[in-house]
């Protein structure tokens, strides 16, 4: 009966798997940085401008939210060429990432923004401030600090979902540590491997997370 573990194989594949997560960290990184936009600008849509307007981006984010991951991967990646718009396997997955994500971050951004007093903005208006401003300097200052837990975990959920890309082949770590089991019939490892930098890194951003939150704390502590 052989090894259920073989440390000289794990200790081979572990710098191909390191190299591999650096592709999924920029995955998630890129994804979430184009769904913290994304939401930020839905959850305006969904506040802002005339009532069709605001039911049109209400039933693009519950749609976004209502369907699958997984699906929306294969739209992007399979049914958008069809319409003239071809993406590369990378591209089609942090924009997949993105809108996914930026559905449900526009839910809490647009909490965080409700939660700020209306007379922030009647007081912004007494001293002739422009809306940009006002919504820059002074809105959503106050709005953010809040909801950093909620986004955080948005992070976190989206990084455990960038195995996803692996269905339109993008070498990402899930996706590489297949491939290393298929080419020796080790999988114990590889996946296990997997298993620990998913919870690393995990563990790594609740921590940053944790310590943005303190520091927005305290600058708004300060100022008041």
């Amino acid at each position: 009966m052989g090894t259920i573990w073989d440390w000289g194989y794990a200790w081979e594949v572990l710098p191909i798997l390191a190299e591999a997560s650096l592709v999924t960290i920029k995955a998630t990184v890129m994804g979430f940085g184009l769904a913290l936009v994304v939401g930020l600008v839905l959850a305006i849509g969904r506040m802002a401008g005339p009532g069709w307007s605001r039911l049109a981006v209400g039933g693009v984010v519950e749609f976004i939210r209502s369907t699958p991951l997984l699906i929306q991967i294969f739209f992007l990646y399979y049914v958008m060429p069809e319409f003239g718009l071809a993406m590369d396997a990378m591209l089609t997955g942090v924009l997949a990432l993105g809108l996914h994500y930026g559905a449900y971050c526009s839910e809490v951004y647009r909490a965080g923004l409700e939660n700020v007093p209306k007379g922030q903005w009647e007081a912004s208006i007494a001293l002739n401030l422009s809306p940009w401003t006002t919504f820059k300097d002074v809105i959503l200052p106050q709005a953010i600090p809040p909801v950093v837990p909620a986004l955080g975990n948005y992070l976190v959920a989206l990084f455990k979902e960038t195995p996803l890309l692996s269905v339109i082949a993008v070498l990402e770590l899930m996706q590489t540590a297949k491939i290393l089991g298929s080419e020796s019939f080790q999988y114990t490892e590889p996946i296990t491997l997997v298993g620990l930098f998913f919870l690393v890194f995990s563990l790594v951003s609740a921590a940053l997370i944790r310590q943005l939150e303190q520091h927005l704390n305290r600058r708004r502590t300060t100022r008041t």
